[in-house]
């Protein structure tokens, strides 16, 4: 209890730091010509990573607490979902300001284009209502039943995330098969200790009766 409580004091600071590396990392690299011969690529690519990773990540929160016990990284989930929103924002905003140059004739018609654009927009809109309910306020106003109902949309969005990211790759699928691997196994946990929740509860209703 004791190593459990000191880690509730230090993690969201260095969580907060770290999570920035990503973008640090990038500025590096544009600040050195390190992008390579495609840098706008680079930069869509690393960022549209790195809002998956945070998702993955976020995902993973609850199956982790519940396999160890602890409860402290229950306090950084709301964060690092954040976090996952900012490099999706940062990912869309690159695309249509850098990539596209705010063309919007272009962009719809690459929209119609490609279906992995369709779905890619469709996660990061999910993302965007859960940035804006993600604060205690939205919980108090919407009643945490429905505010909880509607934050289960993260598995959609996590779904979709990895739809666009396969559909984008064209040769090599490993990584993108990687993420749906692990999205499989993350909702998978969850199914398994819903079912498992109800199977008690019914045999203890049962007991009641």
């Amino acid at each position: 209890m004791k190593s459990e409580f000191h880690l509730m004091k230090t993690p969201k600071p260095v969580v907060f730091i770290f999570s920035l590396f990503p973008l640090l990392w990038l500025i590096s690299q544009a600040l050195t010509a390190g992008l390579g011969a495609n840098p706008v690529e680079k930069i869509l690519h690393h960022m549209g990573d790195w809002a998956l990773n945070f998702l993955m990540i976020t995902l993973a929160v609850s199956p982790f607490q519940r396999l160890t016990g602890l409860t402290w990284p229950l306090q950084l989930r709301r964060m690092i979902g954040l976090f996952s929103f900012f490099y999706a924002t940062l990912h869309f905003i690159t695309y249509v300001a850098i990539d596209q140059f705010f063309a919007w004739d272009a962009i719809i018609v690459d929209v119609i284009k490609h279906k992995r654009i369709i779905v890619g927009f469709a996660s990061y809109t999910l993302l965007v209502s859960l940035a804006i309910t993600s604060t205690n306020r939205m919980v108090r106003r919407m009643g945490f039943k429905q505010w909880q109902a509607m934050h289960r949309l993260i598995y959609a969005a996590a779904i979709g995330g990895v739809i666009h990211f396969l559909w984008l790759v064209k040769i090599d699928i490993r990584r993108p098969l990687v993420y749906a691997g692990i999205l499989v196994l993350l909702l998978g946990f969850r199914v398994v200790h819903r079912l498992k929740r109800d199977r008690n509860s019914e045999e203890i209703n049962r007991v009641k009766t």
